[in-house]
C-alpha cells in the first residue's frame, strides 16, 4: 500500500502533537483576550485544592470541640463518644446520654434514681422494740 502522506506531515511522537495544540489555544486565548478563562480554569483548580483541606480542619475542629471521654456511671469503665447524643456502655451495656461533657443514665420518666449509701452500724448492740 501506498501511504499518500509526506514525511514531514507523519509524526510518531504523539507528545509532540500535544504540545503543539497546547500551545496553540495559549496564543489564541491570549491574542483575543480571554484571559479570564485561563483565570477562571485556575481558580477553579486552586477552589479544588483548597475545599479537602479547608474541610480536613473544620472536621478536627468538630471532633475536639463534640469528642466526649469520660466514665459510665454504672461499671466506671472509660470510654469515649459524642456530646448530646445516646449511646450504650460497651461493658455493661446501660443505654447512657452524653451531656455535659460526661456520661449519664438514661431514666423513663416516673422514676426516681436514687444512690444507695452503705450504712455501717458501730454498736453491736440493736434498740430492742
Amino acid at each position: 500500500m501506498r501511504n499518500n502522506f509526506s514525511p514531514l506531515i507523519r509524526n510518531n511522537n504523539p507528545g509532540v502533537g500535544c504540545l503543539i495544540n497546547l500551545l496553540l489555544i495559549g496564543l489564541l486565548l491570549a491574542s483575543v483576550g480571554l484571559g479570564w478563562i485561563v483565570n477562571g480554569f485556575l481558580i477553579f483548580f486552586l477552589v479544588l485544592l483548597l475545599i479537602p483541606l479547608v474541610a480536613w480542619v473544620s472536621l478536627q475542629w468538630w471532633i475536639g470541640r463534640n469528642l466526649v471521654e469520660s466514665e459510665c456511671p454504672v461499671c466506671s469503665y472509660e470510654f469515649t463518644g459524642f456530646n448530646k447524643t445516646e449511646c450504650r456502655c460497651p461493658n455493661c451495656g446501660e443505654n447512657l446520654q452524653v451531656e455535659g461533657g460526661r456520661f449519664l443514665t438514661i431514666t423513663p420518666p416516673g422514676t426516681i434514681d436514687v444512690q444507695a449509701v452503705e450504712v455501717t452500724n458501730t454498736d453491736s448492740q440493736l434498740p430492742n422494740g
